[in-house]
């Protein structure tokens, strides 16, 4: 590990040491995702989407009848947060709530058509993204580091 020493006399800079932040986790997770959300921000606003919206509406289409308790879980999102981006979506004419079959407290959440096809949609653009982030990877090696991400926050 390189020590820190006295800050030198001079007051310029010719080339940048960043060597310690690079042994980093966070910094580089961080850094790989500020490369690809602004891409995926700027493809999913064509859909009227955020991350968090095309997070929430992709488990609510592949999960219909999921419960607002499982996708705060799922997603790692508070309670109160989920509560108004729900009632967004659904003002948009993305999903919809119907009694839960099992649990007379619970409300399932469910895509209505108009959803499920926005969401193709997206997900196909997401998909297309992601191979373009990949593309400097090898198959195995994205799936490798898919892996290992998941292996720090699951």
């Amino acid at each position: 590990m390189t020590q820190i020493s006295s800050p030198p006399k001079s007051l310029s800079v010719d080339k940048v040491d960043t060597s310690y932040l690079q042994t980093l986790i966070g910094y580089n997770s961080r850094r790989a995702a500020l490369a690809v959300i602004s891409v995926f921000m700027e493809r999913m606003a064509a859909f009227g989407l955020r991350p968090v919206d095309f997070s929430v509406m992709s488990v609510i289409t592949h999960n219909p009848g999921v419960t607002s308790r499982q996708l705060c879980s799922s997603l790692n999102i508070l309670p109160p947060n989920l509560v108004g981006l729900i009632q967004s979506l659904e003002a948009q004419g993305l999903l919809e709530r119907q009694a839960h079959p099992h649990d007379g407290r619970a409300v399932g959440l469910h895509p209505t058509s108009k959803g499920v096809t926005l969401m193709k949609q997206a997900e196909a653009t997401a998909s297309e993204l992601e191979m373009e982030v990949g593309s400097k990877l090898t198959p195995t090696q994205v799936q490798t580091l898919v892996h290992l991400l998941q292996k720090i926050y699951l």
